[in-house]
């Protein structure tokens, strides 16, 4: 059973009435992660990964978003961590899985993801912590960029025992 983790905005509403769940890929090599960077969105990090579709498993929408994020293909362990997000009305499920790489396919970036430049990045795992450990610094700035850090250094850090084995 994967860890679960609860993080509630200062904003969020006594009942949620919408929500979305999104699968994310921790694809580490060699002491690396492998992040999504979107170059014309002032350097924006993330794990790799994106919403679950109507009809489809966790592990298809896994498979699916990181092949069309970075045209790799992977296999997936069974989800290590459950991040459980509340803003305003809404609940954000995030679920981590440590993915393998199998193979390669072609991308197929949203025109967001064009738009923004994305590419990927290997960062060592410590520079990544340290990278979404600043999430504090957008709290004025950019509060979906502050939400989105401190999810990600939480996942990380949450993490860290297991990835550390890999």
């Amino acid at each position: 059973m994967a860890k679960c983790i609860s993080i509630i905005g200062e904003n969020h509403f006594e009942n949620w009435t919408k929500f979305r769940t999104a699968c994310r890929g921790l694809i580490i090599r060699e002491g690396k992660i492998l992040l999504t960077y979107e170059t014309k969105n002032d350097g924006q990090y993330m794990i790799p990964g994106g919403g679950l579709e109507d009809g489809e498993t966790d592990t298809e929408c896994l498979k699916r978003e990181i092949a069309e994020e970075t045209g790799l293909l992977v296999e997936s362990s069974e989800c290590v961590l459950e991040i459980d997000e509340y803003y305003e009305e809404w609940k954000f499920i995030s679920l981590y899985y440590f993915c393998k790489i199998t193979g390669e396919t072609q991308k197929n970036l949203t025109d967001r993801e064009k738009s923004v430049g994305m590419e990927l990045r290997w960062i060592p795992i410590n520079k990544a912590i340290e990278a979404f450990s600043k999430h504090n610094d957008y709290a004025a700035t950019d509060e979906m960029r502050r939400g989105l850090y401190f999810r990600e250094y939480t996942a990380l850090s949450q993490t860290k025992d297991l990835w550390e084995k890999k």
